[in-house]
C-alpha cells in the first residue's frame, strides 16, 4: 500500500516538474518574442506596393523552389531504391535460373543413371534366364540319367534273380 503511494507521489512530482519546465519555456518564448518584437519596430523598413510585390513573389518562388528541390531530392531517392530493388530482383533472377538449371542438369544425370541402371539390371535378367534355362536343362539331363539308372538297375536286378 505505501509503495503505491510512493510510486503515486513519484507521479505527481513528476508531472509537477514537468509543468514547471513547460511553463518556464512558455515565459522564455514570451520574452523572445517580445524582443522579436521590439526588434521589428525599431528596424522596420517601409517599402511601397510595388516592391513588397516583387519581395513577396521572391519569396514564394523562393519557397516553391525549396519545395521543388526537395520534391527531386525525394524523387531521387526513390529512383535510387527502384534501381537497387531491380538490381536485386535481377540478382535473385540469376539465382533462380542457376538453381533451375543445376536442377535440369541433376535431373538430367539421376535419369541417365536411372536408364544405366535399368540396361545393367536387363543384362543380368538376361544372364539369369539363361542360367535358369541352363539349370532346367541340366535338370533334365539329370532325371534322364536317373531313368537310365535306374531301367538298367532293374534289368540288372532282373538278370541276377533269374
Amino acid at each position: 500500500m505505501e509503495q503505491e503511494k510512493d510510486k503515486e507521489k513519484q507521479k505527481m512530482k513528476g508531472s509537477e516538474e514537468r509543468w514547471r519546465g513547460a511553463i518556464a519555456n512558455l515565459m522564455e518564448m514570451s520574452s523572445n518574442l517580445e524582443s522579436l518584437q521590439s526588434l521589428l519596430l525599431k528596424k522596420a523598413v517601409f517599402v511601397d506596393d510595388d516592391t513588397f510585390a516583387k519581395a513577396s513573389l521572391s519569396s514564394e518562388q523562393s519557397r516553391t523552389i525549396k519545395v521543388l528541390e526537395q520534391r527531386v531530392e525525394t524523387l531521387e531517392r526513390e529512383l535510387d531504391a527502384a534501381i537497387t530493388a531491380a538490381a536485386h530482383a535481377r540478382l535473385e533472377k540469376r539465382q533462380a535460373e542457376a538453381a533451375q538449371k543445376a536442377a535440369e542438369l541433376r535431373a538430367q544425370e539421376i535419369t541417365k543413371e536411372l536408364e544405366n541402371t535399368t540396361k545393367v539390371f536387363e543384362l543380368h535378367m538376361e544372364e539369369l534366364r539363361a542360367k535358369q534355362e541352363e539349370i532346367s536343362k541340366r535338370d533334365k539331363e539329370i532325371k534322364l540319367l536317373e531313368a537310365i539308372i535306374q531301367t538298367l538297375g532293374a534289368k540288372e536286378s532282373h538278370s541276377t534273380s533269374g
